[in-house]
């Protein structure tokens, strides 16, 4: 084993350059010195053997992590979440099964740079199931093979869709939300005084003090309608009506309605029909 595995792990953050230099430096393992280390780590728990394994895979990770550069994201936060997904895969490793690390850990290092790109890449999240997430990541890989074209058209969402296994109006709505971007919900106060915000066109106008006068006089109008249209229904159907609608607490069902005025229940609901149909009349015509 050469010396410089023993130097401590460089961190991404500061000099991306440096990092990556840093990172290729370190010789790649055999499979003989990755199975030894494999077992020392699981069978005796030594933390420096999976040091080690992590050490020489950091030039995957840089590798891996290039590819998504496209999000708009730092690479180097992109290559600390890749590291996080190569502990995650030293940990589970067991070259038993006869597959090599840096095959056994792609997986991972994809899995934690595609959890931080979703999280990240929009403050509205654009993808939210296991198929969404595949297809966030295969539409746009898929893009970049018609070049100069922003919006796909009919016939290209069409070939996608069909190239990806999913249905056409699922590419076309994906689409539109990678094509969103976010916006700053109060302007930036550097913009001046001719800036116009979200928050400037976004006020909740039920609280405008002519939109509550307004809706008061509905309410009391709608209020006195009502209970002028109650005033025209005999007490039973009146009853039956207020236990049903017009109640505080729990409806009264019809059944428990039935055993106060001994009849059936079929009845109670003919009653309130009729009763409901009267003053919709009534209201209508108010």
């Amino acid at each position: 084993m050469t010396h410089a595995l023993a130097h401590p792990i460089p961190s991404a953050v500061g000099n991306i350059d440096a990092y990556i230099q840093a990172a290729n430096r370190y010789p790649m393992l055999s499979e003989a010195e990755e199975t030894r280390l494999a077992e020392r780590f699981h069978s005796e728990g030594d933390v420096e053997a999976a040091r080690q394994l992590v050490l020489s895979h950091l030039r995957l990770v840089v590798s891996i992590a290039r590819g998504y550069l496209g999000y708009g994201l730092p690479h180097a936060d992109l290559i600390q979440e890749g590291n996080i997904g190569l502990m995650k895969a030293v940990k589970r490793f067991d070259p038993a099964r006869g597959v090599r690390l840096v095959s056994f850990a792609m997986h991972w290092i994809k899995a934690e740079i595609h959890e931080y790109i979703l999280k990240n890449w929009r403050l509205v999240k654009v993808a939210t199931t296991k198929a969404q997430r595949k297809l966030f990541f295969n539409l746009r890989s898929l893009k970049s093979d018609y070049e100069g074209v922003d919006t796909l058209s009919g016939a290209q969402a069409t070939e996608v869709a069909a190239r990806l296994g999913v249905r056409r109006d699922e590419v076309v709505e994906m689409e539109t939300r990678l094509s969103g971007r976010d916006l700053a919900l109060e302007g930036n106060p550097d913009d001046g005084e001719e800036s116009f915000a979200p928050i400037d066109y976004l006020a909740d106008s039920r609280y405008e003090p002519t939109r509550v006068i307004e809706n008061r006089a509905i309410a009391r109008r709608q209020g006195e309608g009502l209970q002028a249209a109650l005033a025209t229904l005999d007490p039973r159907s009146r009853r039956i009506v207020e236990a049903r609608w017009l109640h505080d607490g729990e409806a009264a069902t019809l059944h428990e309605l039935a055993a106060e005025f001994a009849v059936s229940a079929e009845r109670i609901r003919q009653i309130e029909t009729k009763a409901l149909q009267k003053m919709r009349g009534l209201l209508a015509s108010a």
